[in-house]
Parts: C-alpha cells; sequence; structure tokens
C-alpha cells in the first residue's frame, strides 16, 4: 500500500506513521493533517490555528480537553493538545502515540478519553457549579488535584487517578516533546533519533 492510499482512508488524519517514522520526521512535530484535499505535515500547534476541524472528538470535547490541558500541563491547549489526541484517535491503534496504547489497553481508545473527560466535566459540576471550560486557574487546579488524588465521590469514567497519569502523559509530549518544548525547560535536546530538521 502507497503512502498517498493509507492517507486516504475513512480518517484523513490517519497518516499510518509508525513511532519511529514520526520520530525521524520530528516526533510530534510532524503529523499529517488534511487540508483542501492536500496532505501537510503540520505540528499540533499549527492545526489548532488553523482550526482545523476535528475527526473524532466534538467541539465540545476539544474545548473540555483544552481546559483539562490548561489546568494540567500549562500552555497544552496552545500546544494543540486537542489536536493531538484527535490526530491519535483517528489513527490505527497499533500506531497511535497515546500513553494509553503504550499501557496495553485495548482500542478503541476514544472511549477511555470521552468518559475521563465527561468524568472531570461532571466533577466540576458537581464541585463549582459549573463546567470545566468555565472554571478560574485556582478552580481547575483543584478539580486536577481530586482527579489525581483517585477517584472522587460519584466519579463516573476510567479509574480517576488513571485517567489523570494519561491524560497528563499526553499533554507533556505535546507541550514539551519538541526542541523548543525543551529550550523552554532550559534541558538540552539529545534525541535518540535525530529530526532531519528542526520544527
Amino acid at each position: 500500500m502507497t503512502g498517498k492510499n493509507m492517507l486516504q482512508r475513512k480518517y484523513p488524519h490517519d497518516a499510518r506513521l509508525s513511532r519511529r517514522t514520526l520520530l525521524e520526521r520530528g516526533a510530534l512535530g510532524a503529523l499529517a493533517f488534511e487540508i483542501g484535499g492536500a496532505v501537510k505535515m503540520l505540528n499540533p500547534a499549527e492545526a489548532r490555528a488553523q482550526a482545523l476541524p476535528f475527526a473524532i472528538l466534538t467541539q465540545q470535547e476539544a474545548d473540555l480537553v483544552d481546559a483539562l490541558g490548561r489546568a494540567v500541563v500549562s500552555g497544552a491547549d496552545e500546544a494543540g493538545l486537542a489536536h493531538y489526541l484527535d490526530h491519535q484517535l483517528a489513527a490505527d491503534p497499533g500506531a497511535a502515540l497515546l500513553m494509553l496504547r503504550y499501557m496495553d489497553a485495548p482500542p478503541p481508545y476514544v472511549d477511555f478519553y470521552r468518559s475521563g473527560l465527561n468524568g472531570a466535566d461532571a466533577l466540576a459540576q458537581r464541585e463549582f457549579g459549573r463546567s470545566m471550560t468555565a472554571l478560574n486557574e485556582e478552580e481547575a487546579h483543584g478539580l486536577v488535584g481530586l482527579i489525581a488524588g483517585g477517584n472522587p465521590p460519584e466519579w463516573k469514567g476510567p479509574p480517576a487517578a488513571l485517567f489523570y497519569f494519561v491524560f497528563r502523559a499526553d499533554a507533556v509530549d505535546v507541550t514539551y516533546g519538541t526542541v523548543e518544548g525543551f529550550e523552554r525547560l532550559g534541558v538540552p535536546y539529545v534525541p535518540h533519533i535525530a529530526p532531519p530538521e528542526n520544527w
């Protein structure tokens, strides 16, 4: 099967890139997105800036990803966490780079994220009387603490601490898994497989 054929699947975001291929192309800096019938390599932040449509997530779910991502890892929303998750959820589960895959969870992975986001939003409604997307920074951090600490009362969804661990790992990958992310941390970037060009 040619690369072009692989990109013309039901979900245009599914480039079926292996983890190694993706690392060779620049880690999270190079995901295949279809724009106007053409496939372009964009990083998740660029996909967010261009407001590319979501293949799997609804806009409401993407807003929840942004709100929770911002509270879990500062800047994860701007780094394109929602577009990254959507891209990976649309991909072949065997090629997805989501932390959940590396924990040997059975696909499809969308149910895990969807139920975790809904659980977090329901918890925000119970604790603060409004959606997670409407919480201020202090409330959002308090919500994250409740989720990370284990199953809060009336929690519905995957185990809360597991959801926090997986979601946070994905957010860290998107936010700091690039050369620029390492620079923001003040850590030298020493790749196992060097990307052919900076991203």
